[in-house]
């Protein structure tokens, strides 16, 4: 898979040094310029996706070097950067064939979705698709486990068979579903998201109509990919006309001559648990919708990457809503860390947003998210104001074992699966232990969904 080139032409060192970081680190192959001479040669010897051009420089200016390559035709996408920028110099910038402009300091998340932006006019002008693949859309993360999770999404993507995306609640599996589209051939048709509870008898929103006034969701996926969410919530008469759809894409005679009949490549997501509750799902769907399956990490897995993930939503979330820039302390990253995150990188995204709208000053600490945490773990809170010592031995381990086991049982999401990892017991005498203690793992499942 190809890596976008950008050419980065600034003549401070420092600015060049450090978008040369950046952008490597991002997965681009950067080469850098100091001054028009410099950027001339680089562009004789080498064909780049994406020039980054500063405006103020000695001898030639970035304006005059761009009117001079428009003058030559064939010119790359060009984003001019400047700390001095007026809206005359953007207009004729523009004009001049320019796709975008960035004022310095730039922000990291403002500078990568100009570059994505930037990348997917040059891609939909010459029609390539899954060439350049924009890593500000890749799942955030250095770990082995999110790199290994990366690399089977790429060589998926190669294919164009149906996948089954694998995952806890707020693990991100829409985030991989589109990134997984990032690669494919598909990359610049439609992307179509629905929800398969919502495929009711009013909406039957996977029929095959070529409708114009009223096109399904199979409809506007043609040519492009159809995600539907939460498969495992799909309702029977919605399973039954999906797999008679899926039945005649198979037998329909294909005809170059005519318009080809089904031409959707459908990702899907499921629970963790789905695989352990099929009864109310036709296994020959099943089979169709899964001919790969990718399996998402929770959060806890890839726990040395929740600093990253903290940096990166801070940003995201100022530069896109205008929130107030804080930074986490070391300490509060520390225990962050340590947190098992049971609502994965959803739960670390709500947090972070409340964490800036609500926190005063510019660092975020410990105390604070301390405050966070006890929020999210409202129940056996009097467990500590047990007199343990004043009970049987017998008494007080059912009492600590009862707390425990409840407590572990929210972080786990009510999942009994995921309750017998966190805690290492065998399922079926964690779920005699349970009720032995009348832990009613019922309700803590219904009142987390």
């Amino acid at each position: 898979m190809k890596k976008a080139s950008i050419l980065v032409v600034d003549d401070e060192s420092n600015i060049r040094l450090l978008l040369e970081e950046i952008l490597t680190e991002e997965g681009y192959q950067v080469t850098t310029a100091s001054n028009a001479a410099e950027a001339r040669d680089a562009r004789l010897s080498e064909e780049y996706d994406l020039i980054l051009l500063d405006i103020w420089m000695p001898e030639t200016d970035g304006i005059s070097l761009l009117k001079e390559w428009a003058k030559k035709g064939s010119l790359e996408p060009v984003v001019i950067m400047s700390g001095h920028g007026t809206v005359d110099t953007a207009v004729e910038a523009t004009r001049l064939g320019a796709v975008d402009y960035i004022e310095k300091p730039v922000s990291l998340v403002k500078l990568l979705k100009t570059i994505d932006k930037a990348l997917l006019h040059i891609r939909t002008k010459k029609g390539q698709r899954g060439k350049l693949v924009p890593p500000s859309l890749t799942p955030v993360g250095k770990s082995k486990v999110m790199q290994a999770l990366r690399d089977q999404v790429a060589q998926v993507a190669k294919y164009d068979s149906n996948v089954l995306l694998v995952g806890e609640p707020g693990s991100g599996r829409e985030m991989v579903a589109r990134y997984l589209a990032s690669f494919s051939d598909r990359a610049t048709e439609p992307f179509v998201t629905i929800m398969a509870e919502a495929l009711n008898n009013e909406n039957e929103g996977l029929s095959f109509s070529r409708s114009i006034e009223n096109p399904s969701a199979i409809d506007r996926a043609q040519g492009g990919i159809l995600f539907i969410n939460e498969i495992e919530k799909m309702p029977l008469h919605a399973q039954n006309s999906f797999s008679d759809i899926l039945k005649q894409a198979k037998t329909k005679p294909s005809n170059k001559s005519e318009e080809k009949f089904f031409d959707v490549r459908i990702i899907s997501s499921a629970d963790s648990d789905f695989e352990s509750n099929l009864a109310g799902f036709m296994r020959e769907l099943l089979s169709e919708l899964s001919t790969v399956m990718i399996r998402i990490p929770p959060l806890r897995l890839y726990a040395e990457d929740v600093p990253e993930l903290l940096r990166y939503n801070v940003e995201m979330l100022v530069d896109s809503k205008n929130f107030p820039f804080r930074r986490f302390s070391v300490a509060a990253q520390n225990r962050l860390r340590n947190y098992p995150w049971p609502g994965n990188i959803r739960e670390l995204k709500n947090m972070v947003s409340r964490l800036l709208i609500l926190g005063g000053g510019d660092e975020v600490t410990l105390e604070e998210v301390e405050t966070e945490l006890a929020g999210q773990i409202t129940e056996n809170q009097d467990l500590i104001k047990l007199d343990f010592l004043s009970m049987p031995l017998r008494e007080a381990r059912e009492h600590f074992e009862r707390a425990y086991l409840q407590q572990q049982l929210i972080l786990s999401g009510g999942k009994v699966g995921q309750l017998a990892k966190r805690v290492g017991m065998e399922r079926t005498h964690l779920y005699r232990k349970l009720r032995s203690l009348g832990v009613n793992f019922r309700n803590i499942t219904a009142n987390n969904k």
